[in-house]
């Protein structure tokens, strides 16, 4: 038998194998998702023309705005998609101001997951309101984080501002250029000319914008879709270890794991479906979840600040700068909230509440999820439009 062949050897490189293979389809993946917001901005800019702002009009109004991110997101099911997209949008010509709402709206909307995963539990009553209050602390941070700094930011900007500083310096004319050729834009460009090419058929530059538009959030969906089951399939094991090793053993460690886990599935809705069930069995104390689903909240910006790197030209700044603000109002909102001794128990109070409530009828769950993720929003977005 020759060692090639040998079963034990075999073995040992078959898993080797597999996890190259699984981290090259990333990289190929990470370059999709690239290709797909560059397709979203030069769609607006080609459909829009000198016109985006008027085409946003419908959402200038920041509480539509902050409805539709929300809406989108709990139909979604993935921030990272949703905020993908908006930066994307932001290249194309989306005002800034505009944008700002929508990504708030995203944050509340992915928190929908981990409330649907508590649902797993309905057949215990005390199970259920332990896995409901941790779910639902999630989504109860979310909504005291908009309410505090939604306002903030319309009367102040400091989001805005902070961010605008910050893209500034992380992207200027001489950034990732050498003698003129910018390397993102020619590392996409084989891409771009297969998108544009696919497209070009179409009757006017309009109609071209609108397909690439389409093309890019479809590729958006799957690549997003595509890239958390293959990080997961590599990297939930470890994930896993993580979570039973750092959780118990303070908020700050809490916060940390909760953020690592996001950043290595890729995914905010894997990492509340971890710990959901877990507080729900009893292993995790609504104390313990609490910091950490605020982890999961930074984790998760790492999507949105990757899909910036696409964007080269003028726009680059921009879509830097709002991937930026979903970065910082997240990291302000824990500071605030979380740091603030006045404000930390807030969240938790709501959830207990809410799982109170839940747990002596299911009417109740039915009437938050639909209520706060669909009919209000929906509710709200329709009378706008009246």
């Amino acid at each position: 038998m020759s060692v090639e062949t040998h079963p034990l050897l075999k073995g040992q490189h078959e898993p080797a194998t597999r996890s190259w293979l699984s981290w090259l389809m990333v990289v190929g993946l990470i370059y999709l998702l690239l290709a797909a917001v560059g397709a979203i901005g030069d769609g607006f800019k080609a459909a829009a023309g000198d016109n985006a702002k008027a085409l946003f009009a419908f959402a200038s109004n920041p509480f539509i705005g902050l409805m539709i991110g929300l809406t989108a997101t709990a139909l979604i099911q993935s921030s990272s998609t949703v905020t993908s997209i908006i930066v994307g949008m932001v290249a194309g010509g989306l005002p800034i101001e505009i944008a700002i709402p929508l990504v708030m709206g995203a944050n509340i909307g992915t928190s929908l997951t981990s409330t649907i995963v508590s649902l797993g539990h309905l057949r215990n009553g005390e199970e259920f309101r332990r896995a409901f209050s941790a779910a639902t602390v999630h989504d109860a941070f979310n909504l005291t984080a908009v309410a505090l700094l939604l306002p903030l930011e319309l009367l102040f900007h400091p989001l805005q501002h902070i961010a605008e500083a910050i893209a500034g310096l992380l992207v200027h004319d001489a950034s990732l250029d050498m003698k003129g050729v910018n390397f993102t834009s020619a590392l996409l460009a084989p891409a771009s000319a297969v998108l544009e090419a696919s497209v070009s058929w179409l009757p006017s530059e309009m109609w071209s914008g609108v397909a690439l538009i389409l093309i890019g959030v479809a590729l958006i969906l799957f690549v997003v879709t595509a890239i958390g089951r293959v990080l997961r399939r590599v990297m939930v094991g470890r994930a896993k270890e993580i979570l039973h090793a750092s959780v118990g053993r303070g908020p700050i460690s809490g916060i940390g794991s909760g953020m690592l886990i996001t950043v290595l599935v890729q995914s905010s809705s894997t990492t509340t479906a971890l710990i959901v069930p877990l507080a729900g069995s009893g292993t995790f104390t609504l104390k313990q979840v609490y910091p950490f689903t605020l982890g999961t909240n930074i984790g998760t910006c790492v999507t949105a600040l990757l899909a910036a790197t696409a964007i080269t030209g003028p726009t680059a700044e921009l879509a830097m700068q709002i991937a930026i603000v979903h970065l910082m109002f997240n990291v302000l909102g824990i500071v605030l909230i979380y740091g603030l001794p006045f404000l930390r128990p807030i969240p938790p109070m709501i959830a207990t509440s809410l799982a109170r409530l839940a747990e002596r009828s299911k009417l109740y769950v039915l009437g938050y999820i639909g209520g706060v993720f669909f009919a209000m929003p929906l509710g709200l977005i329709t009378i706008s439009q009246m």
